[in-house]
This record gives C-alpha cells, structure tokens and sequence, in this order.
C-alpha cells in the first residue's frame, strides 16, 4: 500500500539529509510505494502538479543526490530476492545483504559487492557501483540483465535486447533518466573461504604496478598517512583454492567468504559509536586515465595532512574495468580515486574539504579523467 507523508516538524527529517550530511533540502513530500504501480501512481501524480521526483534508497549519497524539495520516492519497500539458477531478481529498495541472506545458502553471488553491504540495489546500479572485484567484472551496472524501470508515469522493463536506450541511460544515470523498481542480477558460484593477502607498495605507480600484475578474484588499495608522509597498501584476495599468496604479500587472513564479504561491520559499529558516521563526508570520487593515474595521486596526496582526511577518512585506489556503462562516461582503463574525508572535529572544515576536491576534479580533468557523480563537488 502507498504511503505519503509530508515532513516531520523541524522539516529535518530523514529524508532531507543523506550520507554526507552536508546538503539539507527538505521534500515537499514523501512517498513510500509497496509496487511498482505504486510507483507508477506516485510519479503520475507528480507530474500532474509539475514537482520533482527523486528515487531514495537508504541516502548514501553524499553532497544531496538522492535529495529534493519536490517528491521523495522511498523505495525501501520495494524488498524481495528470488533466486533462480544464476540469476536472482531483487527489488530496488533490497539491500546487497539481503540478496547476499538469499544467495549464499544456494552456494551463489552476485560477481560485485560493494565493500559496505548496507546499500540498496537500485542505489548502487543507479550510481554504477563499484567493487573490488571490478577489475575482472566491471561495476554492478555491468552485472545486470534486466531492468524493471517506471518512465513517465508507465512501469516497463528493459534489457540489451529489449528498449537498450533506457537499459544504458538508467544503468549510472542517478535516477534521471527512470526509476528502478527491480533488478534481475548475475550471479556466479560462491567460495566457501578466501585468503586475504596484504602487500606494501612503495607509492601509487607500485600500486597501480601491483594491481594489473596480480591474479586475484578481488584487489584493491589504499595509503594511509603515516609519520614519512604516506604508506601505500594493496589487499588481493584469492577465492577458494586460489593457490600462493602473491608476491610481496607481507600477512594473510583466511576468512570465511560470508565474513569477508561483511567485513565491514565491525568498522561501521565503531564509527557509529565513535560518532563518526554521523558527520559530515566531504568524497572526492574521480576516474583517472590509468598512465596519468600515480601522478594525480601523489600530487594530491603531497598537498595533503591526516587533518585533510579526518580520523577515520579512507584513501582508496582501484584499478577496474568499467564494461558497457556509457552513464559513468571513465576513460580508458580508468583508476578509481576516492578521498573519502570525514570532518571529525579539530580537522579540516566542510568548505576546507569541499575546495579541495574541486581541486582534485579540476586536476582530473587537466589530465582527461571524469568525475564520479556520487562524489561531493560544489557547483
């Protein structure tokens, strides 16, 4: 059953904030649809009083993309997982752990996770999706082979074969272009257990080094600030029996794959402990051309302190394979480079933040990167 709702009393409520906590922009109302119908219904109505629709999952943007004075389309309702025999279709407003709850105990799972499993599946193939594993498979929009999508008021599905405009303009179009309702996902054989391998890297060329020469299911990076400025890492995991820890790994961890895939649990208690996931997160996300990549990198990260980061801000560095997801428009063999700040007290302000990730997209572009739109830029 649909449900609508205007904004709480303080006109601050959860739907005028998201992830980033940076922009405040209270909607005007907020939908909560049970169908794809409903969704239907809410956008026709919409329409009829001339006011914007913006899809909401669970509001990881982060500088007020899935925000909006006008209608507030939350689509938590839309749950469900059904899983075939590699395939699973999932509502928009499902989590990666809810499929995962569906998936694993068939032995299955989606190609690409996101490391944070608390996201919703039409969020993140709205925004593209990333995940360690995207040097082999792509991004999540990569992964998907049917799309139930409401335009203009009208429920329709599309897929490469059927209505592809649609399929590739939803698919990392940010809910622009049609809103999601459901996802028909690809999903492979899962392993039982996974070898985690750390390797030290020298600097970011090392790292980039380390990333396209090292056979693992799943690889990823990051520098860390340390007393020498900074210390650069790279995490390779190897599925199942995947045989020697690669070379220059200095520690691994068996885990059980259900535990690595929700590795981040324990971080995310923390922070929410600390208070550290309720502040404000100024991202810088942008696709780097991966032979101007280290340069972008160390040039940043030279002009850069622990304070610009905040504590419990994440430096990460992923090389991947975009696949046929003309929305997110990467270069070439593009580099992920994400400065994930978090304004802890006593470090950099949010104006402070802000101006610097306009200096790092005005440097990406200098050097024929993009921007990754679920960043935090103004303007």
């Amino acid at each position: 059953m649909l449900h609508s709702s205007g904004p709480d009393s303080s006109g601050r409520g959860r739907e005028g904030r998201d992830f980033g906590g940076i922009v405040e922009c209270p909607p005007v109302r907020v939908v909560r649809p049970g169908s794809a119908d409903e969704v239907a219904d809410a956008v026709r109505a919409a329409a009829a009083q001339g006011a914007e629709v913006v899809p909401r999952g669970l509001g990881h943007s982060t500088y007020g993309q899935s925000l909006t004075r006008g209608v507030s389309l939350d689509l938590r309702g839309l749950t469900g997982v059904d899983v075939g025999e590699r395939q699973a279709v999932a509502g928009a407003g499902a989590t990666w752990r809810e499929v995962l709850a569906a998936t694993l105990p068939l032995g299955l799972t989606p190609p690409v996770l996101t490391d944070h499993l608390d996201l919703t599946i039409g969020g993140t193939i709205s925004a593209g999706g990333v995940g360690g594993e995207s040097h082999l498979h792509g991004t999540q929009a990569d992964n998907v082979g049917a799309l139930d999508v409401v335009v203009d008021g009208e429920p329709v599905t599309c897929s490469p074969a059927v209505r592809p405009a649609l399929f590739d303009a939803v698919r990392g179009g940010l809910g622009r272009h049609g809103v999601i309702t459901a996802a028909t996902l690809r999903l492979v054989p899962a392993p039982e257990r996974v070898l985690c391998c750390t390797i030290p890297c020298l600097d970011a060329a090392d790292v980039l080094r380390v990333q396209r020469e090292t056979a693992a299911e799943y690889i990823s990076a990051q520098a860390k600030p340390s007393e020498d400025g900074w210390r650069y890492e790279a995490k390779a995991v190897l599925y199942g029996d995947g045989g020697a820890p690669p070379a220059g790994t200095s520690e691994t961890e068996e885990l059980p794959y259900a535990a690595f895939c929700d590795r981040m649990r324990p971080d995310v208690e923390e922070l929410i402990a600390l208070g550290e996931w309720a502040r404000p997160h100024p991202w810088g996300m942008v696709f780097l051309p991966m032979p101007r990549a280290a340069a972008v990198i160390e040039a940043t990260l030279a002009a850069m302190t622990a304070g610009d980061l905040g504590r419990s801000g994440v430096i990460l560095i992923k090389a991947l394979r975009v696949g046929r997801v003309p929305m997110l428009a990467a270069p070439a063999d593009p580099v992920l480079f994400g400065v994930l700040r978090t304004a802890s007290p006593g470090c950099a302000s949010v104006p402070e933040m802000l101006a610097a990730n306009r200096a790092l997209l005005d440097l990406t572009r200098a050097a024929g990167g993009t921007r990754y739109a679920v960043d935090s830029v103004p303007g």
